[in-house]
């Protein structure tokens, strides 16, 4: 079988093309898939500024929390914090006592912005600095190239790098601001990581004193501890000893490389976000890889039927017949696969640098390359087509001997029991994921996942019924087709009698515009959904905001001016809880904003649909009602949540309200959030006040560079991440239509191919060649109508779900140049495909033709 399959891919290597494109394709994006899954799982960053240091005592990077699954069965689950925690300054006693321990430095530090006129500096990264006590710089990694240590209150140490950016040298002056108006101080020295390599975290170095006079807060805690061994002790044993004595404290024990995720919080963000990325395209790819396979490869097996007739008619067993074709797969999957893993290196270069502009990992993210993603690519490519084609061949090798040539030369009249019970079984499906959506029309993570569900349900079961809508489609649209002349009428008779061609050629595109549509109108949806919030929501006449964050200093003076009513700041962090859907528990990461409960009223407006928000205080939250829903809240309940450096918070729930998009999933007391963030800064502040107060604000923000005073909340401010993750869609929506157009074009040409000898007969029987061409563009456009049609009803379903569970009403935000695009891209494939193929046939004299070889 294996040699014979073999010959087959030589002789038929046209009709293996568009598998074989397919086949490559799916093995670049999954080895691409793979190797950014495993990135996040092993990234590591070498420590900078705790090289010398062989362990280091930090917060962990994450939170572990118990969750039930479907079946009452319990396991850990973590989320990434996305904030620094903090240590007590106290437990450095504890770990000087631990035996091979001969000292522990602490690092305190606070986010910096140095400022160089009006702009801000920041690092080689983009990332603004941190500056720590001069004390932690004995933790290793940079040494003093000119001038001396801080001294007292007023003099900083720059590292060599952000000197140069700032233009600045020893014994100039720096302006430094962190939670208060910029301070001036004197750079008293310079320094330098080893080889003079450019820090990944830009540092500032002060005085205890100095960074308290920066930071007030800062003294009450530390960011890490450097555990600094004797001479001769085991690293590894002073490590196990140390985690010892930290049992049951919220904090975490780095060596080696790992020290580096203890200096650079990002580097767990980033690798939680890569890991739930590369699941999220890969899982959609393969989902998508099979359905489309095995559409193809069904298509091929059915234009070989007089061929397996023959086969059978000589003896082949069924079994051999199938056999033969899954080694025909097997070897065009195992060279796809090969050849695709090298270009899922391309993918993977070309993910990393949309996934950094976009704040999804660090801007320096290098991936981390080993053998096995190539290897899961290949065995999945491989894997993906033989399974498709033992599904596809098992209608054609169930032919009896005796049957098979008389089954080869025509399509069944009706569709096969099975597959009319199998469809029935899906509509009714589709209808019960319908039902039960729209019974948990206020449950809306509930909405979401049955919508992604129901379109699902809906392709699969429009494509075992395919014949059967086509004819359906087909009966509406023939008096149309008849009214455009012959070539109409040949065009209608043609698509009524080949019902099952016709249905291989809509099933693409049916997948490519539901798909499509569903997921790009969904984020299109609750886009916009999120921009009403923000514009209907503010009531703030008055915005500041920075890029870079503004000290908390400034709503409280702005709330001083005259002529101001009410002023807050906007500080904004992460949350971390336990939600439910269906009965399973995961860990998610929820939005969380910090206003001042006395401003709120005046500021915005959070449409409130329970409980009041006046009553928001340091032990009280208020939920969206996507939270609520979520996290299984209410008025009156207890949140049991853990903030974004992963400090516990247990409070009453006393609001529920309508505008998280736009706003926040979780609204805390100001102070309380503020408290809990790694810069201590707000992004933005509100502020309701006379119209003739402009002129004081804006004095009031010159005092604080970077500042800029507007008349508008910026949507894209708080919308950023909603369009990254959108992105993330939209990325599947292309791999969708690039599948889907290999499979359109495929597919109409391989049924164009097959019409060689009826397109003969028809110009020998008096057609002339410009009717032929005219028949087969009211084919081609028909498929494409009724694909476009079909596919767009088929989303409706789903976004009706996604408009309810975002806005409240059934009816989704869809832009026309959207849909235009989704199916005219799809459509022109259809026509382009079956259109080609045409012309080229028609070029052979009609009398060679029609003795041609099917």
């Amino acid at each position: 079988m294996l040699r014979i399959a073999l010959a087959t891919l030589r002789t038929r290597a046209g009709a293996f093309a568009a598998t074989f494109t397919a086949l490559l394709l799916g093995a670049a994006v999954i080895s691409a898939c793979g190797i950014l899954l495993e990135s996040g799982l092993r990234s590591a960053v070498p420590p900078e500024r705790y090289a010398k240091a062989p362990v280091i005592v930090a917060g962990g990077q994450d939170v572990d929390l118990q969750v039930k699954s479907a079946d009452g069965s319990s396991y850990r689950s973590s989320q990434p914090l996305s904030e620094r925690p903090r240590l007590d300054a106290s437990l450095a006693a504890d770990l000087a006592a631990v035996d091979g321990v001969a000292s522990v430095v602490p690092d305190r530090a606070t986010t910096v912005r140095l400022l160089a006129g009006e702009r801000t500096v920041t690092g080689a990264n983009g990332a603004v600095p941190r500056a720590h006590t001069w004390q932690s710089r004995a933790l290793g990694g940079f040494a003093l190239t000119e001038g001396h240590g801080p001294r007292g209150t007023r003099e900083v140490v720059l590292d060599g790098d952000l000197a140069a950016r700032a233009g600045v040298r020893t014994g100039d002056s720096v302006r430094l601001m962190a939670s208060s108006a910029p301070l001036t101080f004197r750079v008293a020295g310079l320094v330098a990581l080893d080889g003079d390599r450019s820090p990944r975290q830009a540092v500032v170095f002060a005085s205890a004193a100095a960074l308290e006079r920066l930071a007030p807060r800062s003294g009450a805690s530390v960011d890490a501890f450097g555990v600094l061994t004797r001479p001769g002790a085991d690293t590894s044993e002073v490590a196990s000893a140390v985690e010892r004595v930290l049992a049951g404290r919220q904090a975490a024990v780095y060596t080696g490389d790992d020290r580096g995720k203890a200096e650079f919080t990002d580097i767990a963000v980033g690798a939680a976000n890569l890991v739930q990325l590369s699941t999220a395209i890969g899982g959609n790819v393969l989902l998508v890889a099979v359905f489309v396979l095995c559409a193809t490869t069904a298509l091929a097996v059915r234009h070989r039927r007089r061929e397996m007739a023959l086969l059978r008619a000589i003896g082949t067993t069924p079994g051999q017949l199938r056999r033969m074709i899954a080694a025909e797969s097997a070897a065009a999957a195992l060279v796809a696969g090969v050849l695709g893993c090298p270009l899922g290196m391309g993918v993977v270069h070309w993910l990393s640098g949309q996934f950094a502009g976009r704040g999804l990992v660090p801007p320096d993210f290098r991936p981390v390359v080993g053998p096995l993603p190539f290897l899961a690519a290949v065995a999945a490519t491989v894997l993906t087509a033989v399974v498709s084609a033992l599904v596809a061949a098992r209608g054609a090798t169930r032919v009896r001997p005796t049957e098979a040539l008389r089954e080869a030369s025509a399509e069944p009249a009706r569709l096969g029991r099975g597959r009319l019970v199998t469809g029935g079984v899906l509509l009714v499906l589709a209808v019960s994921v319908l039902g039960l959506g729209l019974g948990y029309r206020t449950d809306f993570m509930t909405l979401v996942g049955l919508a992604n569900s129901l379109v699902l349900v809906l392709v699969i079961a429009a494509a075992v019924l395919g014949p059967l809508v086509t004819r359906a489609a087909m009966a509406l649209l023939s008096p149309l087709l008849g009214r455009t002349g012959v070539t109409g009428w040949l065009a209608a008779a043609n698509s009524r009698a080949r019902a099952a061609r016709t249905a291989a050629a809509v099933t693409p595109l049916l997948l490519a515009v539901s798909f499509a549509a569903t997921v790009v109108f969904t984020q299109t949806t609750q886009l916009q959904q999120a921009a009403d919030d923000i514009r209907t929501g503010t009531l703030a006449n008055h915005v500041i905001d920075a890029p870079q964050g503004m000290s908390p200093h400034l709503a409280e003076r702005a709330a001083h001016l005259p002529g101001v009513t009410a002023a807050t700041g906007v500080v904004r962090s992460k949350a971390i809880g336990v939600g439910s859907l269906l009965g399973e528990e995961e860990t998610v990461s929820l939005s969380a904003q910090g206003l001042k409960p006395s401003a709120l009223a005046d500021t915005v407006d959070l449409d409130v649909r329970e409980g009041e928000l006046s009553a928001l205080g340091p032990d009280t939250v208020a939920v969206s009602t996507t939270a609520a829903s979520w996290l299984g809240l209410g008025v009156g309940d207890r949140a049991r949540l853990h903030l974004g450096d992963g400090t516990p918070f247990t409070g009453e729930v006393v609001a529920v309200y309508g505008r998280g998009l736009g706003f926040a999933d979780l609204t805390f007391e100001h102070d309380l959030l503020l408290a809990h963030t790694t810069a201590h800064a707000d992004q933005s502040v509100l502020i309701r006040s006379a119209p003739d107060a402009a002129p004081r604000l804006r004095e009031l923000a010159a005092g604080y560079p970077g500042t800029t005073v507007r008349g508008t909340l910026a949507a894209d401010a708080h919308i950023a991440e909603q369009r990254a993750l959108a992105w993330v869609n939209y990325v599947v929506v292309g791999v969708i239509i690039a599948y889907t157009a290999l499979t359109v074009v495929n597919t109409q040409a391989m049924n164009t191919a097959t019409r060689r000898r009826e397109f003969a007969l028809l110009r020998l029987t008096g057609t002339t060649r410009s009717q032929v061409l005219g028949m087969m563009r009211r084919e081609s456009v028909t498929v494409a109508a009724v694909g476009g049609v079909l596919g767009t009803l088929l989303s409706v379903p789903p976004l009706a779900l996604v408009a309810l569970a975002l806005t409240g009403t059934p009816v989704p935000t869809v832009p026309v140049l959207g849909w235009l695009t989704i199916v005219g891209s799809t459509a022109l494939l259809a026509v382009a495909g079956a259109m080609l193929p045409t012309r080229l046939m028609l070029r052979a004299p009609a009398v060679e033709a029609i003795g041609a070889k099917e």
